[in-house]
C-alpha cells in the first residue's frame, strides 16, 4: 500500500483541478486548496470548475476548500500555481504542510530575477520537504476526464520519484520516474517559449514546413541549454522535453501556441497571459549566463517586449549565417 494516503493540491485552476481528479482516480483522498474563497466555495457547492474546466465534475474523493489548515493531513502536496507565484504560494502554505511531506512542482517556468527553477524555489521556501517536479505532454482537460496521458515525475532521490509515480498513476495517467530534475524542468520551461514562436509562425501564415523547422531548431536550443546545465540527453528527448514541445507547439489547445498565433495574425491575444510570456526573458537570461545561443527564444522575447516586429523577427532568423546542422 502506498505511504501517500492523502494528496494535497495547492491551486484550483484547470491543471490543479485535473491533477486533483487524477489523484482521486488513483485511489487517494484529495484536498484541493484554493486561496480565493468564492472560487473554493463554488467548487465545493457545484462540484465542477466552471471557471477553468467547464463541464468536468470533481471526483467524489476530492474535497475543495479555502481552509489552508486542511493541507496538514496530506502526505504529499502538488504545487499547481503559475511559476512566478510559486515562491509566494509555497511560503503561504509552509506552516501547514506535514513535516517531511514531499512537495511536487507542477508549474513549467523559470523565476524571473533569480532565474531559479521551481524545485529550487520550493527548496528555498520549504527546506524541510523533499522537492520534485511533474511535467510532460498533457492538457488539463484530457487529464481531468481521464484520457490517456503520460508524464514524467523527477526527484533527486529516484526512490522517492518512483514511489510518488506509483502513488499517482491511474488507468488514464501513466508516470515515468527520473532523478534528472533539471532536465525535466528545462524541457517544461523552454517549450512554452518555443510554442509561442511556433504559434507566431502559424498565425503569420508561414506554412507547415516553417513550423516543423522552428520546432526542430527550437529543440536544438533546448538541448544546448540542457547540456550546459547538466541535463541528460535522454531526458530532453523524452516526454518532458521533445514530447511536451511537440504537443505544445502544434495544438490550438495550447495557450502558448494560441497566444503566439494571435500575435502572428496581428490580433490581441485573448484570455490569461500564457506562461511562456513570463518565462521568455528568464530563459534568454539563463542562456546568456551560461553562454548558450538561443536565437528563437531571443526573437520571441523581443517580439513580446515589442522591441521588434514579427516581420523583423522572421527576417533576423532567416538571415542568420548558414552552418552545419548540429
Amino acid at each position: 500500500m502506498s505511504r501517500f494516503g492523502m494528496i494535497g493540491v495547492v491551486g484550483a485552476g484547470a491543471w490543479g483541478t485535473a491533477l486533483a481528479n487524477a489523484s482521486a482516480r488513483a485511489g487517494h483522498e484529495v484536498v484541493l486548496w484554493e486561496m480565493d474563497e468564492a472560487q473554493a466555495r463554488a467548487l465545493a457547492d457545484q462540484r465542477t470548475n466552471e471557471r477553468y474546466l467547464p463541464g468536468v465534475a470533481l471526483e467524489d474523493r476530492v474535497t475543495a476548500t479555502c481552509e489552508v489548515e486542511e493541507l496538514g493531513m496530506a502526505d504529499a502536496v502538488l504545487m499547481v500555481v503559475p511559476s512566478q507565484a510559486m515562491r509566494a504560494a509555497a511560503g503561504g502554505v509552509s506552516r501547514h504542510i506535514k513535516m517531511g511531506a514531499p512537495v511536487i512542482s507542477c508549474a513549467k517556468g523559470i523565476e524571473r530575477g533569480s532565474l531559479a527553477f521551481m524545485t529550487d524555489v520550493l527548496r528555498d521556501a520549504l527546506p524541510d520537504h523533499p522537492a520534485a517536479v511533474l511535467s510532460g505532454p498533457s492538457f488539463a482537460a484530457d487529464v481531468a476526464r481521464g484520457l490517456p496521458t503520460a508524464v514524467t515525475l523527477a526527484a533527486d532521490d529516484e526512490w522517492l520519484a518512483a514511489d510518488l509515480s506509483a502513488a499517482l498513476a491511474s488507468a488514464g495517467l501513466r508516470l515515468y520516474h527520473s532523478d534528472d530534475v533539471r532536465g525535466v524542468e528545462i524541457g517544461g520551461a523552454a517549450k512554452n517559449v518555443l510554442a509561442i514562436g511556433a504559434g507566431v509562425a502559424a498565425g503569420r501564415g508561414l506554412g507547415a514546413s516553417a513550423g516543423a523547422a522552428l520546432i526542430a531548431r527550437g529543440f536544438a536550443e533546448l538541448r544546448r541549454l540542457g547540456s550546459a546545465l547538466g541535463a541528460r540527453p535522454e531526458t530532453l528527448m523524452g516526454l518532458s522535453g521533445l514530447g511536451d514541445l511537440v504537443l505544445t507547439a502544434t495544438s490550438e489547445q495550447s495557450r502558448n501556441f494560441s497566444f503566439g498565433f494571435a500575435i502572428g495574425r496581428g490580433e490581441p491575444p485573448s484570455g490569461k497571459l500564457a506562461e511562456g510570456t513570463f518565462t521568455a526573458q528568464a530563459l534568454v537570461a539563463l542562456g546568456e549566463r551560461h553562454g548558450v545561443e538561443l536565437p528563437i527564444a531571443i526573437a520571441v522575447r523581443d517580439v513580446l517586449e515589442r522591441a521588434i516586429s514579427v516581420g523583423e523577427a522572421v527576417e533576423a532568423l532567416l538571415a542568420r549565417p548558414l552552418k552545419a546542422e548540429a
